[in-house]
């Protein structure tokens, strides 16, 4: 090591020193040779007691040296890597193990190096031999800087929005007025405003020093439970060093979640040693202050004790005239030639190459789940379609720091058929908020509840674009519903319907048997720029329990007052059955600017009758949405109770049917195999292996050969006619009998009796209709085989010189 290097140097240092002074004195000089004989003794001495002091140093080992086992990992699978090393790592774990001694003798008081523990054959290893260099990905996809900024303009741009409070639209700015009305003056008295402020605000005060006295409580019973193990913990990170692949500056990371730290971070106390596939360094710099004064330039040997000398490492930092005489060609050479000798290679790494499979990648973590723990908070992680009903992530906020008071709870899911892609579930008051991504049957993209059950306090919204009505959202309590809609022809955007008390029936489903009585319908309508401001109404109001019927125009630009007219909606006759006719008392209008025909008798009744029919369409509509509401209810319960999943059409394990396909596919293929290999087949084995193996063919033999090959395979096409006969002969005839027992027992047979037995009439007809189709084209086909087979005889090459004397 350099500190031993550098105390010998010191020694001899001081022997030619003392020797020069000798010589000026005149004393008698003794040569070199002499002094080394004379001082070998004391060496050989002092190496012989540093050898047993090195000796006696025991190196500290855990009693539990590995984490496996014979009965997680089976060792006779392992390479043979694994299980022994080769000559230059048994000469490598010589080096590690005197560097270790040194080691443990320079710096007794710290712990001992983590430098070649046992593997999972109980086989020491270097630690850099573990490391399997890779390729490392393109840096500029990986831009930290670009992320963060990212996110950070992400979450200024997209402000969080409560569920619960309603759309408000912002309306167009008219210009002002040139006269105003001046408004009322204010009779408040601001004495009691003043001390309702000052009530408030010490009502706030209070409220913010007890919460302020909680926190400070909490502090203290986290700062009195000590950490007993704090600064014992080794854990391993992961340190990527500035200067290569434009990385700015050197930062940790962790190798179990992958997140990056700065090396000024407090969570890191201190480092003992770092390692890569080329070198081992061990860290001789104070770390006093964690690792905030760290120099990380693995080529200072003061810094870093480096274990192996000629390897590539970080070039020690240099002042320009040192960096000049370093370009000298002859000092290049020269530090080369001296260096040749005393460099040692790293052995390659002993460790396979990871093989990660899709399924493997896919679960993310063991068993595809894991579970962090943060303080008053629990964060839960899936894998996809390990949960089957597409749940990915939890995370439950706490009130204690005991984690037993839960406050709220936000479930992601994955791959949901119902497009569900967040709940969330707060305890305190018990509202339910789902959201739903684009594609739900309903176009539903929020939903706020806290009970499923109908006529209850519920909010929903939805993709208005996806929706033919245009509603953006529906607000429900048990006595009203609130709709609110966009982008429609006839320009309505806000319906609200109130409900009275349903009259007392009994019925399986109140809401469709017996629906509310509607009491009020209050619509409101979008400005039309193709009608007069005074001939578009504003507001529509249906007081359906007071038969009346009010209306408010738009107002005009140069206005400041809009329209208004009412109607008195009677029957069109009364008690006696006389018909009632249009009187003036039945319309009370005020209008901004008269005009004589809105006045006439005609045009009231006319506008009465249309607001009539429109009353009636309301109220449908109003009766619709209710049904809708109740339908997405029970879509809802039921999407719940399922929970089916997508599954992409790439996915050919979880994919059913491509699944079948690949398998019929490999079924057909597997078939037209085994008919290459029957077509290959020799038709003449059979026959030529009964005949003596030493003696030649003779002509008689050939044709017997030839007619027995001929009669056995005319005997299989008649079998496998009468095989076939035989089976459509067997269909025809339980066909016949279950229509025989159909006919004894058709006066008694239930509906689901008569379904199976026309299915199986279908059944049987189909397999009787195949093998009548199978036969005839036997029939067909026989012959032409049996004079190709012939054929295939008269040219066969064992035969052909038998044959054409016959033919």
């Amino acid at each position: 090591m350099e500190v031993l290097k550098e105390k010998v140097e010191e020694e001899e240092e001081a022997e030619r020193e003392e020797a020069a002074v000798r010589a000026e004195r005149g004393e008698k000089v003794v040569r070199p040779m002499e002094v080394r004989r004379e001082e070998a003794p004391m060496t050989q001495e002092m190496l012989r007691d540093l050898e047993k002091k090195l000796s006696d140093i025991e190196m500290a080992i855990p009693e539990k040296l590995s984490t496996f086992t014979k009965d997680t990992i089976d060792i006779s699978k392992l390479p043979l890597s694994y299980q022994s090393n080769t000559l230059k790592e048994e000469h490598l774990l010589q080096v590690a193990d005197s560097f270790s001694r040194q080691y443990s003798h320079l710096c007794p008081d710290r712990v001992p190096l983590f430098l070649h523990p046992l593997n999972e054959c109980e086989v020491p290893k270097l630690v850099s031999t573990t490391i399997r260099p890779t390729l490392m990905p393109y840096p500029e996809l990986y831009n930290w800087d670009s992320c963060a900024q990212f996110v950070s303009d992400f979450l200024t741009m997209v402000p969080l929005l409560d569920p619960l409070k309603p759309v408000v639209q912002e309306e167009e700015k008219v210009p002002p007025k040139k006269y105003a009305i001046k408004p009322p003056r204010d009779l408040t008295s601001r004495f009691q405003q003043e001390q309702e402020t000052k009530k408030l605000e010490e009502i706030k005060a209070e409220e913010e020093r007890r919460l302020r006295e909680e926190e400070e409580r909490l502090l203290d019973v986290e700062k009195a439970k000590t950490d007993p193990l704090h600064g014992l913990r080794v854990h391993s990170w992961v340190l990527v060093l500035s200067g290569k692949r434009e990385v700015p500056e050197s930062f940790f990371i962790d190798p179990f979640t992958a997140r990056s730290y700065s090396t000024q971070d407090d969570h890191f106390l201190g480092i003992e040693s770092l390692w890569n596939h080329k070198n081992y360094w061990v860290n001789m710099q104070d770390c006093w202050n964690c690792c905030k004064d760290l120099v990380f330039d693995l080529g200072d040997p003061v810094r870093w004790e480096y274990l192996l000398l000629g390897t590539e490492k970080s070039h020690l930092s240099l002042t320009e005239e040192e960096e000049d005489g370093l370009n000298d060609d002859d000092d290049v050479e020269n530090l080369g030639k001296e260096d040749e000798d005393k460099s040692f290679d790293m052995p390659p790494s002993w460790v396979e190459q990871i093989e990660i499979s899709p399924e493997a990648f896919e679960t993310r973590c063991p068993n595809g789940k894991k579970v962090i723990q943060y303080k008053r908070a629990k964060l839960e992680k899936w894998a996809p379609y390990l949960n089957s009903n597409g749940l990915v992530c939890r995370l439950t906020t706490y009130e204690d720091l005991e984690c037993t008071k839960t406050l709220e709870i936000k479930e992601w899911f994955q791959n949901r058929e119902d497009m569900l892609e967040l709940k969330h579930i707060d305890k305190s008051t018990g509202l339910n908020v789902d959201y739903f991504k684009p594609g739900h049957p309903q176009a539903l993209r929020v939903h706020s509840y806290k009970s499923m059950q109908p006529e209850t306090d519920r909010i929903m919204e939805f993709y208005d674009r996806a929706r033919v009505d245009g509603l953006v959202k529906r607000e429900e309590t048990s006595k009203t519903m609130t709709e609110y809609y966009r982008g429609r022809s006839d320009f309505l955007s806000y319906r609200h319907v109130s409900f009275g008390d349903r009259v007392k029936k009994l019925s399986l489903n109140s809401a469709e048997s017996n629906p509310r009585p509607i009491v009020k319908i209050t619509e409101r309508f979008a400005r039309n720029p193709e009608q007069p401001a005074d001939e578009d109404v504003a507001e529509r109001v249906f007081l359906i329990s007071e038969e009346r019927i009010q209306l408010r125009y738009h107002c005009r630009d140069d206005h400041i007052t809009a329209s208004k007219r009412e109607f008195l909606r009677r029957s069109e006759v009364d008690n006696k059955g006389n018909k009632i006719v249009m009187t003036p008392d039945m319309c009370i209008s005020f209008e901004v600017e008269p005009m004589e025909h809105t006045k006439k008798l005609l045009y009231q009744y006319e506008a009465m009758m249309r607001l009539k029919n429109e009353e009636k369409l309301s109220r449908h509509q109003a009766w619709e949405s209710e049904l809708e509401v109740l339908e997405i209810l029970k879509l809802r319960e039921e999407e719940e109770e399922e929970h089916r999943l997508t599954i992409s059409i790439y996915d050919t394990k979880r994919n059913e049917k491509s699944k079948e396909y690949r398998e019929a596919m490999e079924r057909v293929m597997h078939e037209e195999h085994l008919r290459q290999v029957e077509a290959q087949l020799d038709y003449l084995a059979p026959f030529l292996a009964q005949l003596p193996p030493s003696e030649k063919m003779t002509r008689w033999q050939a044709m017997r050969v030839k007619d027995e090959c001929l009669s056995d395979f005319k005997q299989r096409l008649i079998d496998k006619a009468n095989l076939i006969q035989a089976r459509f002969e067997k269909e025809t005839q339980e066909l016949q009998k279950k229509q025989q027992w159909y006919q004894e027992n058709q006066v008694t047979l239930t509906v689901e009796d008569e379904d199976l037995y026309l299915s199986y009439c279908s059944q049987a007809m189909f397999r009787i209709r195949i093998l009548e189709q199978r036969l005839n084209r036997h029939k067909e086909l026989a012959p032409l085989k049996y004079l190709a087979l012939e054929e295939k005889l008269y040219k066969d090459p064992r035969l052909v010189e038998f044959m054409k004397v016959f033919v």
